[in-house]
Order: structure tokens, then sequence, then C-alpha cells
């Protein structure tokens, strides 16, 4: 019976892999094991944040001598999920994810994973329903093989997806295609709001006649309650990693999701961890914090500039880019929550959950 074994490693810096080499050193997961590796960095999270590119480069060359490959086929093996961005008291860290054959447990449910990749898409397929289909054919590749049948077993889904870049852009113009759009910050949202829809229609979210190139970033009623999509500059495909609870899994981690409706929206976080088994309604006591390994949240400003009925300067703001304040935002509401801060709060909601508001799970562990 397969365990999903999670370890969270703090970094001093974006190439940092000391700590994820020291869990295997001290053989605590082996390096075959790992699965997935998912990083908050301290970049800026935009188009030019190469923290994120940086960190893939330090793991794969880590990894490939532990694994016996060269360095650029680690990706693929094992899904590297670099998240920019640590505003506010954010604390930079690498989540660490191994699948290993655990001892059997009747009639209880775990903790379970799948990944899977597309292939690289063209530029000109980024932001567009190519993109959404190969997301949402991936997603089911990667719940077959978490064996999550039934997507209400499925709780989060995380995917990193590529950008558009002058580069890339003047490639397709080339080749004579259009791409989604000139603008290389706003290709970022195009494709993770894609990939969201991917992972929406793959979860039966939304509806195949409703999804289109026009719908993408512009319906903001699709969405899915469960998806969390980043753009990095570092590759050209999808990486899709799947969380739920399976009843085929052993181990003492479970997992559980709500959606926060806007930036404040303590008690959803609150809902989870109730939904986990945690005692109270206010911030969970020192001892019960380390019990939760992982915190997964979106956070993106609403287009009314409003929470709540009152404005707010996000949006407005030229000097720091609005999904850096609501990184920061959700950052310290999910800390109040959590009583921790190596929160795994990612930035750009589009298509992932309503306006202003973005899903949020929680990793913990509910058994000895």
């Amino acid at each position: 019976m397969p365990e999903c074994l999670v370890f969270r490693v703090p970094t001093r810096h974006p190439a940092d892999v000391s700590g994820v080499m020291d869990l295997i050193a001290s053989g605590a997961v082996a390096a075959g094991e790992i699965v997935a590796i998912l990083g908050k960095t301290e970049g800026n999270g935009c188009v030019n944040d190469f923290t994120r590119q940086l960190a893939v480069m330090a793991l794969e060359s880590a990894l490939g001598p532990a694994l016996g490959c060269p360095p650029e086929a680690v990706g693929a093996r094992v899904a590297l999920v670099m998240s920019g961005g640590t505003e506010g008291g954010l604390s930079p860290h690498l989540l660490v994810l191994a699948r290993r054959d655990g001892p059997a447990t009747s009639g209880a449910t775990a903790l379970a994973i799948g990944t899977a990749f597309t292939t690289d898409f063209r530029p000109e397929q980024v932001g567009r329903m190519e993109q959404v289909e190969a997301t949402a054919e991936a997603v089911a590749q990667a719940m077959a093989q978490a064996g999550l049948a039934d997507p209400e077993d499925v709780h989060f889904v995380q995917v990193k997806c590529p950008l558009l870049t002058s580069a890339r852009i003047v490639e397709a113009a080339a080749r004579g295609h259009t791409v989604s759009t000139h603008d290389t910050y706003a290709s970022m949202g195009l494709s993770r709001g894609a990939s969201a829809l991917g992972i929406a229609l793959a979860l039966g979210e939304v509806a195949r006649e409703d999804l289109s190139d026009a719908a993408i970033g512009a319906r903001r009623e699709l969405y899915s309650g469960r998806a969390s999509a980043s753009a990095g500059i570092e590759l050209m495909r999808n990486e899709v990693i799947v969380l739920g609870n399976g009843s085929g899994w052993s181990g003492p981690h479970a997992i559980a999701h709500r959606v926060m409706h806007d930036g404040i929206d303590f008690s959803a976080i609150r809902g989870v961890l109730s939904d986990l088994g945690f005692a109270g309604a206010g911030p969970v006591s020192s001892e019960d914090a380390e019990r939760v390994v992982a915190l997964l949240a979106k956070a993106e400003p609403s287009h009314d500039g409003l929470i709540r009925g009152r404005r707010y300067i996000m949006n407005d703001d030229s000097d720091i880019n609005a999904t850096r304040h609501a990184r920061a935002l959700v950052g310290g509401v999910a800390a109040a929550a959590i009583g921790r801060t190596d929160l795994f709060v990612s930035g750009g909601a589009e298509h992932q959950g309503p306006d202003g508001g973005g899903p949020v799970a929680i990793i913990a562990r509910v058994r000895d």
C-alpha cells in the first residue's frame, strides 16, 4: 500500500538545497521516492523572477547524482514547482513530496499524490484552449496514478505553467502564428487561467461547452475551487500535481480544502482546520501548528478594488504589482490562523476560486 511522505524544509536562499539533501542523507527519504518538490522563492513572482529558475537548476544539479542521471533528466522524474514571491512575513521554504510502499491500513484513507506532465506547448498555444485541454488530460492521468477515481476525493491540484517572453512571441510570429497576448506579464495570467480551467474541466467544475479562447481570463464565474497555477519562465510545459485522500493509501497525513471568498476569509482557513480535526475557533496552539505540514493558498485582488465594501489600492499601486500585495495580505491572514509563516501562498488566481478569493488547502498529520 503506497504512502505519501511530506517534508517541509527552510531555505537560506533560492539555490539552497541543503535541506533536501539532508533528508536524503539521513535516510528520511530516498532520492528515488521523491515525486515532487514545491518551493516558495523570494523573487518578485513576475516575468523576470529568475529565483524560480535558479532553484530548479540547483535542485536538478543536486538530485541528478542522487538519482543516477544527468541534471537535465531530473525533470522527467520529479515535478519541480517553484512559486516566486514571499512578500510580507512569508518564509521561503521547500515542500518535498515522496511516494513509498507502506503498511496496509484496513478501511482508512490517507494523503494520496499523483503527477503528470503535458508535452511542451508552442508559444501560440499558451493561454488558449490547447493548454486547457492538455491540462485536463494531465490531471486525469495524475488522478489515475494516485488511484483517485472520484473527483470529490481530490482536494488540491498544483500546476506549474509557462509564460510568454518577447523571444517566444517573435518565434511564433516567424512561423506565421499569433499569440494570446503581446504583454508578457498578462501572459502569466492567461497561462494560469487556462491551466485552472483545465483542472476545473477534469474535476467536473465547469462544462466543456462554456469554455473557449475568449472565456480565458474573461469569464470570472468559471473557476475551480481546487486549482493552483503558478507561471514561470523556466519551462514550456505544464507540470501537474494532484493531492487528495485515497482509500488505497497509508500514512499519517490527510488533506482538506475550502474556498476563501476574499483575502481576509479567516473562517475558510479555520474551516479546513476543523475538517482535519483541529479544535477551537481561534489560532491553533503551537503544538498543533507543528501538525500542519503545509498550507497552500491562492491570492488575488478583486477586480472591483473592494474587500467587503471597503476600498483598497492594490490594483492602483504602480510601484508594487497587485499580486505581490495580495500574497502579503493572504499570507498574513493564513499565518495568524496557523501560527507559522512558512506557507505556500501563490499570487495570481485567475479562474482559481471566485474573484478576489481562492482555494486554500492544508496537509496535516491526523494520526500517529
